[in-house]
């Protein structure tokens, strides 16, 4: 298959649309946990309370991000690498979180 206009495979350009489409639903359950809390559930699906739908499309979003690395698309040490770097910048910017003597977060 040839590549796009933009260099992409559409196997690649597939990844990426679904990687935006899973980060979009995250962002769209946090903003609700934010307005109505964790425990608040749409009236007409009581089993799943905000945090169970956060919960879900984390997974979601974790399958993307997993599908992108066995595709080669990104580097799975780059990523970690650069989980590790934010945990050592970040606290300047988080008011209300904690660390254990391993210097990891808790809450």
């Amino acid at each position: 298959m040839k590549a796009q206009f933009n260099g992409l495979f559409p196997s690649e350009a597939e990844r990426l649309f679904l990687l935006i489409e899973e980060a979009g639903e995250v962002q769209h359950i946090v903003g609700k946990i934010l307005r109505r809390g964790y425990q608040s559930y749409h009236p007409e699906d009581p089993d799943y309370s905000n945090r169970k739908l956060l919960e879900k499309e984390l997974g979601d979003l974790l399958f993307a991000i997993d599908l992108m690395i066995r595709c080669h698309d990104v580097d799975e040490q780059s990523i970690e690498h650069s989980k590790r770097l934010k945990s050592e910048t970040v606290q300047q910017y988080l008011h209300h979180q904690s660390r254990d003597a391993d210097g990891n977060f808790w809450r």
